[in-house]
């Protein structure tokens, strides 16, 4: 189990960086002009998602495992369904806010953006905004639940 729990921090601490990559970024993006921006969100992310997806996908059977292997261990179970609780809603808000607009824009040009894109731009970042949120929580919950497991097993000895 504990190689289980060292796994899954890992992957939590990675499905953290690509949320927090665009968090980053938000402030230089929002001041973009349309153009600009389209051509960053069609070439720059490109492949990002085959990469990121699964490690939110992943990271969420991980905290889900940790959950059922832990019937017998409330306090840290509750950390383990918070966690899947945050990467389950990291993935609902990738297809409520960026994959739909990911498949929109991917037809647009400079010349057929649309008068409202930054409607589409501010959707996308509320997506990617609230996945930094959740991935932060879930991290911070595991890193917890494992320093508080290791000072336990410390205890013990």
């Amino acid at each position: 189990m504990k190689a289980i729990r060292t796994v899954a921090l890992i992957i939590a601490f990675l499905a953290t960086t690509a949320p927090i990559a665009h968090l980053l970024e938000l402030p230089s993006k929002l001041a973009l002009d349309g153009p600009l921006w389209l051509s960053v969100q069609q070439h720059l992310y490109r492949g990002w998602t085959s990469f990121y997806s699964p490690v939110a996908f992943i990271a969420l059977a991980f905290s889900l495992a940790l959950f059922l292997g832990t019937r017998r261990d409330p306090e840290h179970r509750k950390a383990y369904l918070v966690a899947a609780f945050c990467y389950l809603s990291m993935i609902l808000y990738f297809f409520l806010f960026n994959d739909w607009v990911n498949q929109t824009l991917s037809n647009w040009t400079a010349a057929t953006l649309p008068a409202n894109w930054t409607e589409y731009r501010l959707k996308w970042e509320t997506g990617y905004a609230l996945a930094a949120l959740f991935s932060i929580i879930a991290f911070v919950t595991l890193l917890h639940a494992r320093i508080q497991e290791a000072a336990a097993a410390r205890a013990e000895t």
